[in-house]
């Protein structure tokens, strides 16, 4: 079976996205069946071409800003197209890490379905049932219709709203299956988890103090004025304003784990110190992140569960 993992990044994400295919490979025993391959979102032009203009995001005009943490995200609908609509293809953003072999998901049983993911957790997956496109296992076969390029430029025209796309609303219900939560686990981490998902933007361990760099939602549906206030916010006084800095990661089992992969990946050549203190220098990783993997506990050797051993740092 022709088979893939695709890891959507930017810029800014990089070093997520480095650790990520680290990860992928550290707890997989069946490397040589399937390819990784990152997709940065700088080597595809059309990102460029619309920097500056504005687009259609959950009914709101909005500028588009490649600068921006996030704006990797349309490539999550790329895999198909760049499998030549065949195999299996699992597609994963920069700030998921592998704890479990990829290739049991990659070779499950889909049951017919063209795509497996799990419900948004908050009032994105109770209220408005959008789906987590954040991680996808996909049957290419079945998605000759994933056009990222044109989906994306359809935007800018206004004939596409980023939001029903991005939560898989315009796909057809009985195509999209579910998997356990397990394999994409929203800033939980215990025994079971299988993909660690850092998804609260907030506290991602390798950002820690750095200024807040990505743009909130501006729609509430429980409570509207709120979107009133972003929006005014960031009029007046420009995109990041007044958002503040990134936090700790409450849990310090998920600092150690992240930082476990990324110390592997110095020691393994996949990243240099220079390459991470320019990364620090760009504010897109912590400016004490060589301090962090000093003090970082080794990971236990694959295929343990990184929990199995793992202490909190000193």
């Amino acid at each position: 079976m022709k088979a893939g993992v695709f890891i959507q990044t930017n810029h800014k994400q990089i070093t997520g996205a480095i650790v990520a295919e680290h990860a992928l490979r550290r707890y997989s025993s069946n490397n040589d069946k399937f390819d990784v391959q990152i997709m940065d979102s700088r080597d595809y032009p059309f990102f460029a071409a619309h920097e500056g203009q504005k687009y259609l995001r959950d009914g709101v005009k909005r500028v588009w800003l490649n600068d921006d943490l996030q704006s990797f995200t349309p490539t999550r609908f790329m895999p198909p197209k760049l499998m030549g609509y065949a195999g299996r293809a699992v597609v994963i953003d920069p700030d998921i890490f592998a704890a479990a072999d990829i290739w049991e998901l990659l070779s499950r049983d889909m049951q017919g379905k063209a795509v497996l993911c799990r419900m948004r957790s908050g009032p994105k997956g109770l209220i408005d049932r959008c789906m987590a496109s954040s991680v996808m296992l996909l049957d290419c076969a079945q998605l000759t219709h994933w056009d990222a390029q044109a989906k994306f430029e359809a935007m800018f025209d206004f004939t596409q709203d980023y939001q029903p796309w991005i939560c898989l609303k315009e796909e057809d219900r009985a195509s999209i299956g579910f998997f356990e939560a397990q394999w994409n686990d929203f800033d939980t981490f215990t025994p079971e988890t299988k993909m660690l998902h850092t998804t609260r933007r907030k506290t991602q361990p390798w950002k820690t103090g750095l200024p807040t760099d990505w743009r909130p939602a501006e729609r509430f549906r429980l409570f509207p004025p709120a979107a009133w206030v972003m929006r005014a916010r960031r009029r007046l006084f420009g995109e990041y304003a007044f958002l503040g800095n990134y936090k700790p990661h409450p849990d310090q089992n998920q600092e150690n784990f992240f930082f476990g992969l990324l110390k592997e990946c110095l020691e393994q050549g996949k990243v240099t110190e220079e390459f991470l203190r320019d990364e620090m220098a760009q504010n897109h990783v912590r400016h004490d992140a060589l301090q962090v993997l000093e003090r970082t506990p080794d990971l236990p050797p694959a295929p343990l569960h990184p929990l199995s051993q793992v202490s909190k740092a000193a």
